[in-house]
Formats: C-alpha cells, sequence, structure tokens
C-alpha cells in the first residue's frame, strides 16, 4: 500500500513541488527495511472501527471509546498495537486500548505550549518525531499541515496503526533524516527540534539546516539535553551517557544560547529547564526495556551510571529573521 500517495499529491501546497522526487527515494528505500512486510502485514489486520469522537487535545491521545467497537475487535487491536512495541511516545487510547508508553510526552507539551507562537494555520515540521504523538497534538492546535520526520520505521509503522483511526488529515511522519529534506526552501512557519541536537555530530549544523527550512519570521522551539554550567561549558562523554550511544554534546544553557545566535537566531528565549524523573521516563507493559531508572546511579540519582550529571532538560525557542 503506498501510504505517502496523499503526501506527494500535497507537496505542491507546502513548497515542494520541484522535490517529491527527493521525497520518494529515501522513503522507498526505508520501506525495504527487512520488518516492513511484517509490519505492513500488521497494518493491515487491524480491526476495521470507526470512531465517535477524537480527542488530541489532552494529555492522553484519545480515540474513539469502548462503545465503538465490540470485545473482540478490542482484544484484536491489542494484539495487532502489541506487535508494534516498544512504543516510546505517548499515552494513546484507542477505543479503550490504553498504551502505556515510556515518556510522558505529554508532559513536554505542557511545559511549551503556552511559551511558543500560535500554530493555527502554520505549516510544522517536527524533527525526530517518533510515533508521532506530538504531531497530533500539533494538529489539535490548529496547524494546518504537520509534518514529522524519523528514520526509525517502526516508529512510522506506529503513527500509521493511530492514523488508520484519526483518518486523512494533512499530518505525516516520514521515514527520513533531517538531511534527506530538502535545503533552503524556508517553508516552514514552525520547525521543532525535540531529543535530537545532542546526537548531532555537529550541533551547528543541525541549528543551520533548521533555519535553512524556516519561513521568515518562523520559529524554532528547541528542546534537548543540559549540563549547568557557565558560558563555554559543554560536556562530551567519553562513550555513553546513560547508556545511550550517539551523544556528542550536551552544553549549558549559556553556550546554547550562543550556538544560536551564533547562527543567526534571533528572539532567543530560555523557556523551561526540567530534571527528568523516573514518573516521566520508565519501563512499562508496552516498552519492557530498560528505562531511566537503569541508567542512573543506584547509589545516586543525581548522576548516570556513568558518573556523569544526571538528564536535564531545556526548552529554548528564537526566530529565524
Amino acid at each position: 500500500m503506498n501510504y505517502y500517495k496523499e503526501f506527494y499529491d500535497i507537496c505542491k501546497n507546502i513548497g515542494f513541488e520541484n522535490s517529491i522526487e527527493l521525497f520518494e527515494d529515501p522513503i522507498l528505500k526505508a520501506l525495504h527495511h527487512g520488518d516492513w512486510n511484517e509490519w505492513d502485514s500488521i497494518l493491515s489486520k487491524l480491526p476495521i472501527i470507526s470512531a465517535s469522537h477524537i480527542d488530541l487535545n489532552k494529555g492522553q491521545i484519545k480515540i474513539g471509546g469502548i462503545q465503538d467497537c465490540n470485545f473482540e475487535n478490542r482484544i484484536e487491536l491489542e494484539k495487532q498495537l502489541r506487535k508494534l512495541s516498544p512504543w516510546r511516545k505517548g499515552p494513546f487510547n484507542l477505543f479503550g486500548v490504553e498504551i502505556d508508553t515510556e515518556w510522558r510526552s505529554d508532559w513536554k507539551w505542557d511545559r511549551l505550549i503556552n511559551k511558543i507562537q500560535p500554530l493555527e494555520g502554520k505549516t510544522v515540521l517536527d524533527i525526530g518525531c517518533g510515533n508521532g504523538y506530538h504531531l497530533w497534538r500539533m494538529y489539535g492546535m490548529d496547524a494546518e499541515t504537520v509534518i514529522g520526520i524519523d528514520p526509525y520505521l517502526l516508529y512510522t509503522v506506529q503513527f500509521l496503526a493511530v492514523k488508520n483511526y484519526i483518518g486523512n488529515k494533512p499530518v505525516w511522519n516520514l521515514p527520513i533524516t533531517l538531511e534527506q529534506m530538502p535545503k533552503n526552501l524556508h517553508n516552514f512557519d514552525a520547525i521543532f527540534s525535540m531529543g535530537v541536537l545532542y546526537h548531532q555530530k555537529s550541533p551547528i549544523d543541525h541549528l543551520l539546516n533548521i533555519k535553512s527550512m524556516l519561513k521568515p519570521g518562523g520559529e524554532l522551539i528547541l528542546e534537548t539535553l543540559i549540563i549547568d554550567g557557565e558560558l563555554g561549558a559543554s560536556l562530551m562523554p567519553e562513550d555513553r551517557y546513560a547508556k545511550m550511544r550517539n551523544v556528542w554534546l550536551i552544553p549549558s544553557t549559556s553556550t546554547l544560547e550562543l550556538w544560536l545566535k551564533k547562527c543567526g537566531y534571533k528572539n532567543i528565549r530560555l523557556i523551561d529547564i526540567t530534571k527528568t524523573t523516573i514518573a516521566e521516563q520508565h519501563s512499562t507493559d508496552w516498552m519492557k526495556y530498560e528505562s531511566l531508572h537503569d541508567f542512573l546511579d543506584k547509589d545516586n540519582s543525581n548522576f548516570t551510571i556513568e558518573g556523569y550529571p544526571a538528564p536535564k532538560r531545556a526548552i529554548l525557542t528564537a526566530l529565524y529573521k
């Protein structure tokens, strides 16, 4: 099934009319993933259920209710959704099936939503969108077009499972990287980069790439790990950080603000700093692998298992002018 035909059809409306082929090739390659046929089969087995209501504006994204389907369909729905585990971002409730995800992604959303520019009528990009939880929250705030990118194909499949019941809305999760996006088009009103910057070998290039895609006056919403420290301070882990591979650089907030300034952003605002807790990130029945509890020092939760400061995250906004 061509899950992206509708996206290709509207590319011309969002400034990508000359770049469709740039999307088609990496998406096609992604769909040749070794597990794609199995995941596609799971999507095809999702029971046909119509949602009597959809709520995208509360912590738990809620699609329909128990009254919308019979017991057998609900059991089959949960069976197929569990095959797509681990579920990391959420929470979701589909027809009474509660997906208890690793992250309480709604807590992050609550920290920023009243401190950013309104999303109504805007074209929005979410880099590293995971299974698309925040994409639906953005659409729930009346964004006109919402695009998420994340190269991990399982997250895209989870998104498609949810979208199967929300319907044909202008919200897409593309299994591609930021580097595969067209550059210098300046066609997004808002770009979210949450939990991505510290995985970049060159955080400056990441920030410049984002700027090349923002419209004049467009807003960057940046959420990332930070450390305490003065201007210029940053942490480069020797190996892993909180058992995570591929963590390159964790700056202080003042260092991060300088990076943004050097990249040409204006109106830089620090809107939140929050220490990550095991209440916000934890293992669940839908994500049975290790989580934050396993990443922290057993005797002192102020440090990671490697001895670095425990995860603390900041949210900043900045404008491209």
